[in-house]
């Protein structure tokens, strides 16, 4: 089966758009999932301004790409955190206001209603992103975490995310979450229950990328299989584990690229993802969505790895 082979603009939001584009176009891309930051896709202009989603389509359309998503991670991952200080430099300074966490909740989920309506300005049918969560920092269960903590949990997701969907499904949008720990969903268990908390409407889907699942010990081909009319959207990232016995898959805190860290992300092909047995999957899927490079190598030009 063959799909347009795009490239996630996230790590590439420090370049404006019309200087990517053209790199893109050299690169043989199809298109580009474009993020909500940067200059790359801004979802208030988009709604504020006649002229301006038409001018970023003409924009890609001058170097023969197309856009089927754009994406607002950062956003989406403050409608159900606890928020801290951390967030203040991920999302934009009228979601953030005060910093009271409450508001910023409430100013980001208006936000990704707004994320709805701009992409169906745009002409595209998913939304990426995340979905943060209440009950991520209660992974592991010490003190005892009772399971009506967890379930207050997956209640506060779909209690956010309920009125979220509601303008996606008028808008004739979906959302993607891409699973993902740190998330409400981050393997095929939470997943099955996330679909669950939101009465496992259509509006609400996975953008599958199985570098995430790697590194966990979870089998990428095997979640695509478990899900084949949830995955919505599908990032071309991949991952290494490097374990020494010294090391833990928690990461034991250090940054991404630190030698010591037991795994990490790598460019596509250059890490352990199967990815005959991921495309085979979304073969018998039906997927016929893009194939979105997310490039992440932090030993690796990103120019390079981007071409390969």
């Amino acid at each position: 089966m063959q799909r347009p082979v795009t490239l996630f603009t996230g790590q590439w939001a420090d370049l404006p758009l019309a200087k990517l584009a053209p790199m893109a176009e050299e690169g043989g891309y199809d298109g580009l999932e474009l993020a909500c930051w940067g200059d790359h896709f801004d979802v208030r202009r988009a709604l504020g301004e006649p002229v301006y989603c038409a001018e970023r389509k003409q924009l890609l359309e001058a170097h023969g790409l197309k856009a089927w998503a754009i994406s607002n991670h950062l956003v989406g991952q403050c409608v159900c955190d606890v928020i801290d200080e951390r967030h203040k430099a991920i999302v934009p300074e009228h979601v953030w206001g005060d910093g009271d966490g409450e508001g910023v909740r409430r100013r980001a989920a208006q936000e990704m209603m707004d994320t709805a309506r701009a992409a169906a300005k745009l002409g595209v049918g998913v939304v990426n992103g995340f979905t943060g969560s209440s009950i991520w920092p209660m992974l592991y269960f010490f003190p005892p975490t009772p399971p009506a903590m967890i379930d207050r949990g997956y209640r506060d997701f779909g209690e956010r995310w309920g009125p979220i969907l509601d303008v996606f499904g008028k808008e004739g949008v979906r959302f993607a979450l891409e699973v993902h720990p740190s998330e409400i969903a981050y393997d095929v268990v939470t997943a099955k229950r996330t679909l669950e908390a939101v009465g496992n409407r259509r509006e609400f889907g996975f953008n599958f990328d199985p570098s995430h699942f790697e590194w966990q010990g979870v089998d990428p081909a095997r979640f695509v299989e478990l899900f084949p009319d949830r995955i919505y959207h599908c990032h071309m990232k991949d991952a290494v584990v490097r374990q020494d016995g010294t090391n833990s898959i928690l990461g034991g805190n250090l940054q991404f690229g630190h030698p010591g860290r037991a795994w990490d992300f790598r460019s596509p092909g250059r890490g352990s993802v199967d990815f005959e047995s991921v495309i085979r999957a979304l073969n018998r899927a039906g997927y016929a969505g893009p194939l979105s490079v997310e490039w992440e190598d932090p030993d690796m030009a990103r120019e390079h790895g981007a071409a390969e």
